[in-house]
């Protein structure tokens, strides 16, 4: 119950800071989108559509516009003023996208995070655990907006190896916007998982895993990795809600057709009900991914359970 308050809050939060989204665009929205030599009903007729007055014609108070905008999502109403289709049906064929995009970041870090970790803690003070800390320091220190760029300016236009934008390639147009979102979140997984091995590898178990004669890499793959899961796992499940975020920036450079893009296209032609719906949808996806990460430890750790039933 605690948790369906919780969400039910967050998404109320997000909706209704959504609404006053409009408030927040200097000057009049309506001004700004047809410009004051617009006829009187067009003006009229975008004020409703932007749920900014009733559909008499009079101002609507900041409640009742969230209240508008909320049974506009409830019944599909809600539309974009640009194109005049439903919002959620936009977003609906967009969405694959950035589905993909995330699913192919998460495979790449998720390839690579781990798997290094445990090989720096392994191999602690070493040369594949100085090298491994310096790759995760190097991609811990390029940012997003810094390292699509260089990949898009050396694989695509100095060796033209893969497309420069789109989606129309396949496999070719999704690998370098993947390993731009994949590698700083690979990053953050070796140092996390590193750390997190190294401070169960002194525990009393893996030391009689040692003591019957197991080999290392059945002590730090098979015993010691379980045991170090909680943490790593809250990461991946930060760093899932924080995707669709990281993907707008890297969207917009690769010219992906997702959410992402149709978010900064969407505030760059001020159409704000379609800025509504993907903020939405956002915090909508970034509460369910808390929701499943509570569900994996929950199933890693038994003691979660446990504290669970607990009153």
């Amino acid at each position: 119950m605690s948790k369906l308050l919780s969400i039910s809050w967050v998404l109320f939060g997000a909706t209704f800071l959504v609404t006053l989204l409009l408030h927040v665009i200097p000057g009049n929205p309506v001004d700004s989108i047809l410009g004051e030599q617009a006829s009187e009903s067009a003006r009229q007729k975008l004020s409703y559509d932007l749920g900014l007055t009733s559909l008499e014609g009079h101002p609507l108070s900041i409640p009742e516009q969230y209240i508008l905008f909320v049974r506009r999502v409830a019944t599909n109403e809600l539309k974009s003023f640009r194109t005049h289709e439903p919002v959620f049906d936009r977003i609906r064929a967009r969405l694959p996208y950035t589905l993909i995009l995330a699913f192919a970041s998460m495979l790449i870090a998720l390839t690579m995070g781990p798997f290094l970790g445990i090989l720096a803690a392994w191999r602690k003070e070493r040369w594949p655990d100085y090298a491994i800390r310096f790759l995760a320091l190097l991609g811990l220190s390029l940012p997003k907006f810094f390292l699509a760029p260089l990949l898009l300016l050396a694989f695509s236009i100095y060796w033209p190896i893969f497309p420069i934008s789109g989606a129309s390639d396949g496999m070719a147009s999704l690998l370098l916007p993947a390993f731009s979102l994949g590698l700083t979140m690979a990053a953050v997984q070796m140092r996390f998982t590193r750390a997190s091995i190294l401070e169960v590898s002194h525990q009393d178990y893996i030391r009689t895993a040692r003591a019957k004669g197991l080999s290392e890499w059945s002590v730090y793959f098979k015993h010691a990795l379980r045991n170090a899961l909680i943490p790593i796992v809250t990461i991946v499940g930060l760093e899932l809600g924080s995707l669709l975020a990281g993907a707008v920036v890297v969207e917009k450079i690769f010219g992906w057709p997702g959410i992402g893009l149709l978010l900064l296209e969407s505030i760059q032609q001020l159409d704000v009900p379609m800025v509504q719906g993907t903020v939405l949808l956002i915090a909508f996806s970034y509460v369910l991914l808390n929701l499943l990460t509570d569900w994996v430890y929950a199933l890693i750790d038994p003691r979660v359970r446990v504290a669970e039933r607990e009153p």
